[in-house]
């Protein structure tokens, strides 16, 4: 998955304004207590942070 595609995602689930401050704050344990941003900035695959923002968000399935 690019980055451009998980972005999209984020903002069609979460809204235009709240993807950037859930992604900011929001610390996920399938990530290792990481936030999104952390785990994008540690090299973490966009797909791995997408399916484990998609166990905590209920996200729409086509856009699982």
């Amino acid at each position: 998955m690019r980055l451009t595609d998980f972005w999209s995602r984020m903002h069609r689930h979460f809204g235009e304004a709240y993807a950037e401050s859930w992604a900011r704050d929001y610390v996920l344990a399938d990530l290792g207590g990481r936030t999104v941003e952390q785990a994008l900035a540690e090299g973490i695959s966009a797909k791995r942070v997408w399916h484990a923002v998609c166990q905590v968000e209920d996200v729409d399935p086509r856009y699982r």
